[in-house]
């Protein structure tokens, strides 16, 4: 039977950097570097029987890309990922910020 832990060891080993930026695509001349914010997990174990088994899964975001046209280099965002990030941020520091000074008044 496999090591589990050296079999997510193998396939984790591409992550990382390999993740978070895609491969540079060329469209008419444009040169496309695409970003994402990604994170995985897994998790393994055994009984003392020796019945292994194991687990792991992972999630990206699309937050936009690096363009380069001619000289120039920028990010061009991915509005709706940034949305789909940023609201829940804003509410969750809105919330944090107002039983901050409501603790503070007290």
């Amino acid at each position: 039977m496999p090591n589990i832990a050296l079999e997510l060891g193998k396939q984790s080993a591409s992550f990382g950097v390999n993740s978070a930026y895609g491969e540079q695509q060329d469209v008419d001349g444009i040169r496309l570097i695409p970003v994402a914010i990604t994170w995985s997990g897994y998790g393994g174990g055994s009984d003392d029987a020796g019945n292994g088994g194991g687990g792991g899964g992972g999630y990206a975001v699309p937050l936009g890309a690096y363009v380069r046209r001619g000289g120039d280099l920028r990010f061009e965002p991915n509005i709706v990922s940034f949305l789909a990030i940023a609201i829940p941020f804003v509410w969750v520091a809105g919330r944090s910020l107002s039983r901050v000074i409501r603790a503070l008044k007290k």
